[in-house]
Parts: structure tokens; sequence; C-alpha cells
């Protein structure tokens, strides 16, 4: 398969703004290339180098830059369209320039190129007090311990685990998860969440995506880490509009629901997640940007949740609340 590969140009101040505009699309895998921290990294770490080759520095100086990659199909230009208006909206918003040029430039790479590319920036990462996120090419760390291991195979077009909303859920997860609960996961991607819940001791779980790109890259993470069919099923449907969908997840069935998606969907979603939880399941739910806090507590405080924990980690922010 043929990915494009999207640049786009900004400073370290415009790091936060822009990375939350493309996960308000649905984009959370990303490359950012910034001088300051690669400048900072250098003068922290002198005592174990010498000498720093002329031309890392080189690539390294000037704009900071934020890489996404995106399939070279239909779907993938209507990403990058609206990668492009919501640049340019911000761009018109910044009228003292501080998030610099928001430029974007494109180059085709084939699939080999782009795992040679990327997979070099993801290393194994320890979340909260249990898990430890390892991707499949990488070897366990000699410090693993006792954690619970989550391989990895993310795709190209699903996130990593690495994002601050991601880990504020699997936090979440180690505190709220109790053996054979029965999990549902909205918005799966790559289905980090929903298979980590199975590692924590969840009987089975059904994860649902509108992209169906998530079914075989969910099913093949299963499958890496172990998980029967039987125990691990991925849909790709909508389950705000589709009676279908809704149907087959079926009613008061959860005792836990995640969605790490945005606020907009959380939103949507508070009328339908009473009808799948059991009486006093546990939504868990992340992506919102700290601006719209207060609105989303707002909304489900009005559809009868109770809010047990308000989260928060570099601008994003999760909670989890149950319904009776």
């Amino acid at each position: 398969m043929e990915w494009i590969q999207a640049t786009i140009f900004t400073t370290s101040l415009g790091i936060e703004p822009v990375t939350g505009r493309l996960y308000q699309i649905g984009i959370t895998g990303v490359e950012i290339e910034d001088e300051s921290e690669f400048n900072e990294h250098l003068e922290n770490n002198r005592q174990y180098w010498d000498y720093v080759d002329d031309e890392l520095r080189e690539k390294m100086s000037g704009d900071t830059r934020i890489k996404v990659y995106i399939s070279s199909n239909a779907s993938g230009d209507e990403t990058l369209q609206a990668i492009k208006d919501s640049i340019n909206e911000l761009k018109k918003l910044d009228i003292d320039g501080i998030f610099g040029k928001l430029e974007i430039t494109l180059a085709n790479m084939s699939e080999e190129d782009w795992a040679n590319n990327w997979k070099q920036y993801f290393k194994p990462l320890y979340v909260g007090e249990k898990i430890l996120i390892k991707p499949q090419w990488e070897d366990l760390p000699e410090d693993a311990g006792d954690r619970i291991v989550f391989i990895i195979e993310p795709g190209m077009i699903f996130g990593t685990g690495t994002h601050y909303t991601t880990q504020l859920c699997i936090v979440a997860l180690e505190k709220y998860m109790k053996a054979n609960d029965v999990v549902l996961d909205l918005g799966c991607g790559s289905g980090i969440l929903s298979i980590i819940s199975l590692l924590l001791g969840a009987s089975n779980a059904l994860a649902i995506d509108i992209d169906p790109n998530a079914v075989p890259i969910a099913s093949a993470n299963a499958e890496l880490n172990g998980q029967p069919k039987d125990k691990y099923k991925v849909l790709s449907g909508n389950v705000v509009t589709d009676i279908e969908v809704k149907e087959f997840i079926g009613y008061h069935k959860y005792d836990i629901v995640l969605a790490n998606i945005v606020a907009d969907v959380i939103i949507a979603l508070s009328d339908i997640v009473p009808e799948q939880l059991k009486p006093n399941g546990i939504f868990i739910i992340s992506g919102i940007i700290d601006d719209r806090k207060d609105e989303v507590l707002s909304v489900l405080k009005e559809k009868g949740f109770e809010i047990l924990e308000v989260n928060e980690s570099s601008g994003w922010v999760a909670m989890v609340c149950t319904h009776k």
C-alpha cells in the first residue's frame, strides 16, 4: 500500500494546538521533530557523547515538524482535506504568528519506507502500575518485572498507546477493572484499551470503530496477545446512528464502556451508553481537550451520570463515571 506523509511546519508552541486538532480529526499517531527539545536533550545528556553529527543538527534546525501518515486512497484524501481545513483555520486564529508558518508538505512513501521511518521512534512504554506496552519488533526490557505486557503492531493510521489520553484510560482501567468484567470499547482504533482490559482480567470484550481498517488491525493485536476469538470481537460501524450496530451491541450487558474519542462524540454517546451499561457500570472516557471539560461534565450530569474521577495530563482530560 502507498502512504502519504504530510508534514506540518509549526513551532514548539504550536505542537499542542496542532496535535490537538489532528486528534479531533481522529489522528493519534504522529512524529514530532522539535529543535528546542532536541537541543535540550543534547545539553542534558552531554556526558554521553563528545561529538554530534552536523548533518543531524542541520536536520533538526529551524521549524518544528509534525508528521502524519495517511493512506493513499479516497478515505485518505478526505482525511487530508480535513487536516488542511483545520490547519488553515488555526492559521487564521494565530494572529500573532506564534505557531509558525503552519504550512503542509506532502510526500509519497511505500509501506516499507514508512515502517522503517516510523518504528524507530516507538519504544517500550511503562503505563500506570501494571502495564508495559511493547512494540512487536522490540525486545522485552530487562526491568519489565511482573508487569503485564501488551504487545502491539498498531498499523499506520491508529495510535500506539503513547498519547496522554490513552494512558489516562489505561490507568483508570487498572483501578476499576474487576475479574470477569464484560467490556465495550467504542472507537477502538488498534484495540489497545479493550485488549488490555482482557489482560487485566475481563472475561470478554467487544470493540467497535467507525473505520473498517480497525477490524484487521485490532484483531491482529488481540492474536498477538494470545486472546481467542471467542473472547474478543471487533466490529466496524457507527454506534450513534446505526440501529443494527446498537442491536448487535445489546443492552445493559457491559460492566465497563470505554470511549477514547473526542468531546463531540462523547456528548453524542451520553444518550446511548446508559442503555449499554449494567446498573452501576463504569464509563471511562478520554480524548477531551481541557477547554471542553466543563461542557462534557455538564452534559454527563444532565444525562444522569455520577462523576467518580476527573484526571488531566498535558491539556487532555479523562473522566470516570457511573450510571445507575
